[in-house]
């Protein structure tokens, strides 16, 4: 049995990931300082051993890469406003405890590490679709972050005897994302549906997003770490888009309720428009988004729900 480690595991993408790679038959260590993630994410699944701690620990990342075959870098300080009030936050935990990983996993003979990292290195964008040549002139200091990481581990690759790969998400959604006022759009709306409240569209409601569903965050994940030879950058979307006008038409599709609209300013540190080109991944290790966003929402609604009833 292969094993592995995921930092930030019982999070959001990080427990999706844990239960796929549970299924497929890996042992799992997962790290996390369960900050934003949570024991019910993970408790139920087999061949996982669960570490709380931080991946600015030096010592315990290294004690906890010395007997796995791979590393699935998932733990992260996330949030474009958030990181405008607190740069460094991002900074410590983004960059720094990137690199105390990297390092761990040269010094453990590491050969696969996957790093979780953004479309916020792009900034605003010059051209759509996004591809992976796009000039990177980040917006927050979140993506800042996102970006120094990922050039390190791009200089890893290079300098060592490991095939590093660095997936850039688009706007991630999905079972287990929680409502987080700093996170994303539609768990944020969800929590507003559940409450009766209006939905707030900062802007026109002009702006787009490429919106992926985690199962297929996942999938580009497993594909790019069994796939011998895949290093390297790549853009991981649905390879659409939607308006955020068109997305509140979804919610009210899949409720089947009325929902209030307010606009609001737009606000600083958030690009226009966002679409990614794919082809690279689809290339590489045959990555093939397959949930419509109308799909997911209606599951991700469901689960939301639920959640409620249950809390």
């Amino acid at each position: 049995m292969s094993s592995v480690l995921v930092t930030g595991g019982a999070g959001f993408i990080g427990s999706n990931l844990v239960k796929s790679l549970t299924g497929k038959g890996y042992h799992v260590t997962v790290l996390d300082n369960f900050y934003t993630g949570y024991h019910e994410n993970i408790s139920s699944f087999k061949n996982v051993d669960v570490v709380t701690g931080d991946i600015r620990d030096r010592e315990l990342v290294n004690k906890l890469t010395t007997n796995v075959e791979g590393i699935f870098h998932l733990a992260a300080n996330v949030g474009n406003l958030k990181s405008i009030e607190n740069p460094n936050d991002d900074a410590e935990i983004n960059i720094l405890g990137t690199l105390n990983l990297l390092n761990a996993a040269r010094d453990n003979k590491i050969k696969k590490f996957v790093f979780s990292s953004s479309s916020a290195i792009f900034g605003d964008v010059e051209y759509l679709p996004l591809d992976e040549k796009h000039p990177a002139e980040p917006d927050s200091p979140y993506g800042v972050s996102k970006l120094a990481a990922e050039k390190h581990c791009l200089c890893y690759s290079k300098l060592y005897d490991m095939e590093i790969v660095c997936l850039r998400y688009f706007n991630v959604y999905g079972i287990n994302q929680r409502f987080n006022p700093y996170g994303n759009i539609i768990p944020i709306w969800a929590e507003c549906l559940i409450d009766d409240k209006p939905f707030t569209i900062y802007g026109d409601g002009e702006q787009t997003r490429d919106f992926i569903n985690v199962s297929d965050i996942v999938q580009a994940n497993i594909k790019s770490f069994e796939t011998k030879g895949v290093k390297g950058a790549f853009n991981i979307g649905s390879g659409g888009s939607a308006t955020i006008n068109e997305l509140a038409k979804i919610f009210e599709n899949v409720s089947q309720k009325k929902i209030d609209i307010i606009y609001a300013p737009r606000r600083k540190g958030e690009v226009l428009h966002s679409k990614a080109d794919i082809q690279k991944a689809r290339s590489a290790f045959n990555f093939n988004p397959e949930i419509t966003l109308e799909k997911g929402l209606s599951e991700y609604l469901s689960w939301f729900k639920n959640l409620h009833i249950c809390q």
